[in-house]
């Protein structure tokens, strides 16, 4: 008998009943790879497959996983844009291929696709056995309309043939901010005071010896300050438990499964809780059917009132934190300034932030070879699945941030979404001509509502959310929608002797989201290998040259994540006053319906090599790829005598080129030490190829024809002028005739353009006497230019080191640390990092205090480029010897550190991070990167 990823046993049969244990072929599974809606031999692969490190998964402590996948994976840039506890990364494969649809490529666990409103963290790393990353056109063409951002293939563990075996892992972690934003010293503020008082001409109180406000002359006088900074944040803690079973025999197979992590964010408030249960199994009723499902439930707890870090790192030293009670926080601790609140206010607060994954899979395989012999090869697999997401978040604040008349809302959603899948697959071997077809017939649908209620005016907080009815000012809404999707499939393998590779995909897809004439669209792939090194003249060359293959791929695939009912024309709804009442009518909203629009549909060309040397010490893939988006879906705006503002249309066109590098080498291998080292390189270039087909750029929308999408479009930064050049002419340096307005203190930008003059809606090159919007160019881009990732391990008999390295380089951010207005600089204190200049430290780096400083808004770009020690860990496993004598399978101890340092120019928290400046909605994403230190312990039985 045999089963894949396992050594076949040949027992001859003596009447007696048989208990046969299957054996692990280490190097058959090493060769066997996931790839959509099936499996095939490494060997055999025309597509480009990238497969994660399994090291990554089982030797690595992580939260979620796209941690065991950044830096590791050519062509995949992972960014984690917000790192609050729980909070997703963001996914982008081979550059970005729309631009209001979309980026994120498509995740299938267990071979069934999961919601677009799932996420990667709705899947416990410790249930994962492997993930593979489609890239081209012909891995994802098989996924049509949903492939064309890649699609990132998620086996989880199964039972085995074998005797019931127990595995719990567990860690603790200690978390610290990776690198603090240090606020501006005593001796900075007062400095800054006076400076902005100079400025203003408002001298400051005479009575409050140097500081401005009137809350901070107690503490002034004192001599006492607080460390604002260090008030807001904590000791973080994270711990996660995992606990399985997985076993069974030739009829039964099971793994169950239960893990908890537990998260206390290093700023007060952010708190995360993640419970998770899976169930995998997988059942053989007879020898030719076999039927399986998979479970799993994840529950996600964000509650609590979180400190504001924005504020925190605003704030005086010597600002006031309590009422006199020495225990109500205070509202404003720099009053009468009234722009920054206490950010210990909303840890007052206890909202409720739930949101929980219900998924049940099942599937019913049918092997008619082991009906009927004739039949070997033929194969049907029945594929259900359901997902059930709801959220819920309830709010309400009150007294204790002194709204005395109180606000609640409650917020819930949920989305259902259904799946079935019918997929034929038929596997037959000629002599050397391997035949390999699947078939597919498939449909699924998601059913997403919300429904959201608000209450004002509470007559006292006992009841807040739970009672909105109470409040005097109410107001609810609702939304629902539904998207069908149906799709039919068929790929063919061929192989001839393993050295000659074919695939040829063709995947046609419905979706309700496009109008009737244009619901369906076909995406057909190509894709051609040849094993170099099986041929007769390669023989010389096997003591050096071990493998070779050469693969290319053409083909197309889709994005369909356009809102449902954007083809049609939709009505809203309108209150009116009609004989002394309200009437709500309808009326036609004013974006304009389009029943024509389509796909955004991607073509894609990849050229490949895979090689190994010296007996596979040296292996690895090199590829090129070219992937062009036509038809992209923009809003295009609409002259208004139309009676519409936009529509949506296919009219823009996007380019990617890029090539990617993985090496993997063996340096040392002897008896006791082994030293393994792999390299990754990306490098993706995107462009505009065009816009709205009339050859011309879209100045308002920063989208310029060769160009590439996400740029920074920005003055140039030549200094800060000083005041011997005011009121001089440029001839001699000064600001007449450059930038008229200027006064000493303020940025000084280049001249360097001039208004459009030959009609293609761009300004000229040239200086035009003073400083406007014609003086912008594209200095940077928004994505970054290559990506890198080095991972060296080391191994000692039972200890082993691996330490990980990741790069991102070329990449330019808007800097909003350095961008804060000057206004608030003035009635705040600032980052010790950033200075400011005045008559007697005329510096060419910092502008001044003034609120003229930069009238012409520049964005302040920065280098975010930055290389980081993202992961150390070192473990020691038990010897076999002593396990043997404990009755353990497998003990192994580790310490691992996680994002110990950056190397970078950026003035900030962190390059990578977000950074959301006063009076957004969305200030508790500024959480800072956090460096983290686990212990933990995996254990076998």
């Amino acid at each position: 008998m045999s089963y894949i990823g396992y050594i076949t046993q040949e027992v001859p049969v003596t009447g007696r009943s048989l208990a046969i244990i299957l054996e692990e072929d280490t190097k058959t599974l090493d060769e066997v790879v996931v790839v959509g809606y099936g499996t095939q031999k490494r060997s055999d692969i025309t597509g480009s497959v990238t497969s994660v490190p399994k090291e990554r998964l089982s030797n690595l402590p992580v939260q979620n996983i796209a941690q065991s996948i950044q830096g590791v994976a050519a062509g995949v840039n992972i960014t984690q844009t917000s790192s609050v506890p729980g909070d997703a990364a963001s996914i982008v494969t081979r550059g970005r291929s729309s631009v209001n649809l979309s980026n994120s490529p498509l995740i299938v666990v267990d071979g069934v696709a999961m919601s677009v409103d799932a996420s990667l963290n709705d899947v416990n790393p410790n249930d994962i056995e492997s993930i593979e990353i489609l890239k081209d056109a012909s891995s994802v063409a098989i996924y049509g309309v949903q492939g064309a951002n890649g699609v990132i293939l998620i086996t989880t563990k199964r039972g085995a043939s074998a005797k019931p075996t127990v595995r719990y892992g567990g860690w603790v972690g200690f978390s610290e901010i990776a690198h603090v934003l240090e606020p501006g010293s005593t001796d900075q503020l007062l400095e800054r005071y006076a400076e902005y008082a100079r400025i203003q001409n408002k001298p400051l109180n005479p009575d409050y010896g140097g500081v401005q406000y009137a809350y901070e002359v107690d503490n002034f006088r004192a001599g006492k300050t607080i460390d604002w900074i260090d008030e807001v944040t904590q000791q973080g803690i994270i711990q996660n438990h995992n606990l399985s079973i997985s076993g069974g025999d030739e009829a039964a197979r099971y793994y169950v499964a239960g893990d908890f992590m537990d998260q206390q964010g290093v700023v007060k408030g952010y708190n995360y809780k993640r419970y998770a249960v899976r169930s995998n199994i997988d059942v053989k009723p007879t020898k030719y059917v076999t039927i399986g499902s998979s479970l799993s439930f994840t529950s996600h707890n964000r509650d609590g009132g979180r400190a504001n870090l924005l504020n925190a790192a605003a704030m005086s030293p010597y600002a006031k934190m309590y009422e006199d009670d020495g225990v109500t926080y205070t509202q404003y601790p720099m009053y009468p300034e009234t722009l920054w609140a206490n950010p210990l206010l909303n840890t007052t607060l206890n909202p409720e932030r739930r949101s929980f994954n219900i998924s049940v899979n099942g599937y019913g395989e049918i092997d008619f070879g082991n009906l009927l012999k004739p039949l070997a090869g033929l194969k049907y697999r029945l594929n259900g699945g359901f997902t059930y997401i709801p959220t819920r978040n309830n709010y309400y604040e009150g007294e204790s941030v002194y709204n005395e008349n109180g606000y609640g809302y409650i917020y819930n959603s949920e989305s259902q979404y259904y799946l079935i899948e019918n997929i034929l697959s038929y596997t037959k071997d000629i002599q050397r001509h391997h035949f390999d077809f699947t078939g597919l017939f498939s449909a699924s649908s998601k059913y997403w509502q919300e429904a959201y209620a608000y209450s004002r005016m509470f007559p006292n907080d006992n009841l807040g959310w739970g009672n909105l009815e109470t409040g005097a000012t109410q107001s609810v809404s609702s939304e629902a929608d539904l998207r069908r999707l149906q799709s039919l499939m068929g790929r063919l393998n061929y192989n001839y002797d393993s050295r000659y590779l074919f695939t040829a995909t063709v995947r046609r897809d419905a979706s309700s989201v496009f109008g009737d004439d244009t619901k369906w669209g076909t995406f057909p792939s190509l894709a051609i290998g040849w094993n170099v090194t099986r041929e007769e003249f390669a023989d010389p060359f096997t003591n050096v040259l071990n493998s070779l293959k050469l693969r290319t791929s053409y083909g197309y695939s889709g994005n369909a994540s356009l809102p449902v009912y954007s083809s049609f024309f939709k009505l809203t709804s309108n209150t009116l006053a009609m004989d002394g009442s309200t009437t709500t009518t309808m009326k036609v909203g004013t974006r304009m319906g389009n029943s024509s629009i389509q796909w955004e549909r991607t073509k894609s060309l990849n050229i490949a090599a895979d090689f190994g040397l010296w007996s596979n010490r040296l292996n690895g893939t090199i590829e090129w790829y070219d992937r062009t988006t036509d038809g992209v879906l923009l809003l295009q705006s609409l002259n208004t005598i139309s009676g519409f503002a936009d529509v949506w249309d296919n009219i823009g066109v996007l380019n990617n080129k890029g090539i990617e590098l993985t090496l993997n080498s063996t340096n040392i291998d002897t008896k006791d030490f082994r030293w393994n080292t792999t390299l990754v390189f990306s490098k993706n270039t995107s462009k505009w190829v065009d816009v709205y087909r009339d050859g011309k750029s879209d100045l308002s929308n920063r989208w310029f024809i060769g160009k590439p999408f996400g740029v920074i479009y920005d003055y140039t930064k030549v200094g800060i002028w000083q005041e011997d050049e005011i009121g001089k002419p440029v001839s001699e340096g000064g600001n007449i005739g450059w930038d008229d307005s200027a006064v000493a203190g303020d940025l000084k930008l280049a001249d360097i353009g001039s208004p459009d003059a030959d009609g293609d809606g761009l300004p000229e090159d040239g200086p035009d006497g003073k400083i406007d919007n014609n003086d912008r160019r594209v200095l940077g881009t928004t994505q970054p230019k290559w990506t890198g990732g080095l991972t060296n391990t080391f191994t000692y008999k039972n200890f082993s080191l691996s330490i990980f390295i990741q790069t991102v380089q070329g990449i330019m951010s808007n800097n909003g640390v350095l961008a804060t207005a000057s206004d608030e600089l003035g009635r705040r204190n600032g980052p010790a990092e950033v200075g400011f200049w005045t008559p007697e430290n005329r510096s060419n780096e910092w502008r001044s205090l003034g609120n003229h400083s930069n009238s012409h808004g520049y964005g302040f770009p920065s280098d975010a480029s930055y290389t980081r020690i993202k992961d150390v860990t070192l473990s020691y496993r038990l010897p076999k010897s002593l396990l043997n004598k404990a009755g353990l399978g497998d003990v192994q101890l580790y310490v691992s550190g996680r994002n110990l340092y950056t190397f970078t120019n950026w003035i900030g928290w962190d390059p990578e991070a977000r950074y959301i400046t006063r009076g957004s909605d969305n200030w508790d994403v500024n959480y800072p990167l956090t460096r983290d230190v686990v212990f933990g312990l995996n254990l076998t039985f």
